[in-house]
C-alpha cells in the first residue's frame, strides 16, 4: 500500500481511539504512575489496545511501537507508532489540548502521521509527498490544506514548549537563550502535540522540546513538513527512529540557522544534554 492509502487506515485508527477517549474525558477513571513517574490512565491503555488489535487484524506482518504496550516485529518493513494520549496530564486536568498520535515508519523514517484531538474533533493528517490537511469532525465540517506561515525574523517568532520544567539545567539555558531572541511576551506553554498542529496551521512559528520518545515525535514530522515547515534535532539533523529526542519544529525553514545559533551560542561545546520523559 502507498502512504496515502495507509493514511486512510491511520485515520480509522484515530476514530477507534477517539471513541474510547471521549468516554473517559472529564469522567472518573483509574490512574497509575509508570516507572518513570509519568501518569497513565485507563483511557491510554484501552485506546492503544484497540488500535493494536485493528492493526493486527488488518496488517499482521507490520511492526507496532506503542507507548503503553511496547514493540512487536521491530524488523518489519512497515512499523506503526502509537501514542494514544500525548498529553496525559492535560487529559487528566480536563484540558482538550492533548492528542492521539499515529505514525508509520519505513526504513526508520516517518512517512505518515496523524494528530487527532478527539474532544474538539480536530485532526491534522499528512504523508510524505502530499500536503498536510486539517480536518474538523472527520472532514465533514472542514477539510483544507494546513499551511505554516512565514517568519521574517526570529524576534517575530511565537515560540512554544510543553513545559520549561522538562528541560535539564543545561537545556533550560539553551532554551531561554533562544526565547530571549523571539517574541517571548507571546510564548506558549503547554500543548504537547497540539502545538505542532497549530504550527502546521500557521498559528505558532516554533516549537522546541527535549526528551521526546519516538512515539512523541514520529507522527509530527510528515505533518509539519507537509504543511511547509521542517523538523530536526537540536543539531539540525533529520529525526529518525534513532534520534535522541531533542526536537525543533519550524514553520519557516528559513529561520533554522537563527534558531541553531541561539540554541548553541551560550553553552560550552563540552557540555552534554540529558533528556527527560514528557510522561505522555
Amino acid at each position: 500500500m502507498t502512504p496515502a492509502l495507509d493514511l486512510d487506515f491511520a485515520k480509522e485508527l484515530a476514530d477507534i481511539a477517539g471513541d474510547i477517549i471521549r468516554g473517559y474525558f472529564r469522567a472518573d477513571f483509574d490512574t497509575e504512575s509508570k516507572g518513570d513517574e509519568s501518569p497513565v490512565t485507563q483511557a491510554d491503555r484501552e485506546a492503544e489496545a484497540a488500535m493494536r488489535a485493528r492493526i493486527e487484524s488488518a496488517f499482521p506482518a507490520d511492526g507496532i511501537v506503542g507507548e503503553e504496550y511496547g514493540t512487536v516485529r521491530a524488523d518489519a518493513e512497515r512499523i506503526w507508532v502509537l501514542d494514544p494520549i500525548d498529553g496525559t496530564v492535560s487529559f487528566m486536568a480536563g484540558r482538550p489540548i492533548f492528542g492521539t498520535l499515529i505514525a508509520q515508519l519505513r526504513s526508520g523514517f516517518p512517512v505518515l502521521g496523524v494528530i487527532d484531538q478527539p474532544i474538539a474533533r480536530e485532526r491534522w493528517a499528512g504523508a510524505i509527498g502530499a500536503p498536510t490537511r486539517f480536518l474538523r469532525n472527520g472532514g465533514r465540517d472542514e477539510d483544507r490544506p494546513a499551511r505554516t506561515r512565514r517568519c521574517r525574523e526570529l524576534k517575530d517568532a511565537v515560540l512554544a514548549t510543553t513545559s520549561p520544567n522538562l528541560f535539564s539545567h543545561e537545556e533550560g539555558h539553551r532554551f531561554m537563550a533562544l526565547a530571549a531572541q523571539t517574541a517571548h511576551s507571546r510564548m506558549v506553554y503547554g500543548g504537547d502535540c497540539y502545538n505542532y498542529g497549530l504550527l502546521s496551521s500557521g498559528h505558532i512559528d516554533l516549537v522546541v522540546e527535549s526528551g521526546l520518545k519516538l512515539h512523541d515525535f514520529a507522527a509530527l514530522v510528515p505533518l509539519v513538513e507537509g504543511a511547509g515547515g521542517m523538523m530536526c534535532d537540536w543539531n539540525g539533523d533529520p529525526l529518525t527512529a534513532d534520534s535522541e529526542g531533542h526536537v525543533i519544529a519550524l514553520g519557516d525553514p528559513a529561520r533554522l540557522e537563527d534558531v541553531l545559533a541561539a540554541l548553541h551560542g551560550h553553552v560550552h561545546d563540552d557540555e552534554h544534554h540529558h533528556g527527560h520523559d514528557h510522561g505522555d
